[in-house]
């Protein structure tokens, strides 16, 4: 199973929390907190996995927390911000 990079962005009291993959540009999640941003987040990568495949593309593979460290348009935000991974394919709700 393949883990995303997330990085959530800090809110302001009273904002929503949101958090984007940085191997997946465009493709960022939200919720009222960071608990319910990370639970959107696997609905975010489906949708994000949708697009790319009626565009005739695939999901590209994540980077490792290394890999995005030594990447310079990424690092300050890891730095800066909250880091999570988010399981792709999700893991099945059990039932």
């Amino acid at each position: 199973m393949a883990q995303y990079v997330a990085i959530i962005e800090d809110a302001e009291p009273d904002e929503t929390v949101s958090l984007w993959f940085p191997d997946l540009p465009g493709c960022i999640s939200g919720g009222d907190d960071v608990e319910e941003a990370l639970e959107n987040a696997p609905e975010a990568l489906a949708f994000y996995a949708q697009e790319l495949i009626a565009d005739g593309r695939q999901l590209p593979p994540p980077r490792t927390l290394d890999e995005l460290k030594a990447d310079p348009e990424v690092a300050e935000d890891l730095r800066n911000h909250t880091v999570a991974l988010v399981d792709w394919p999700p893991l099945a709700e059990a039932q």
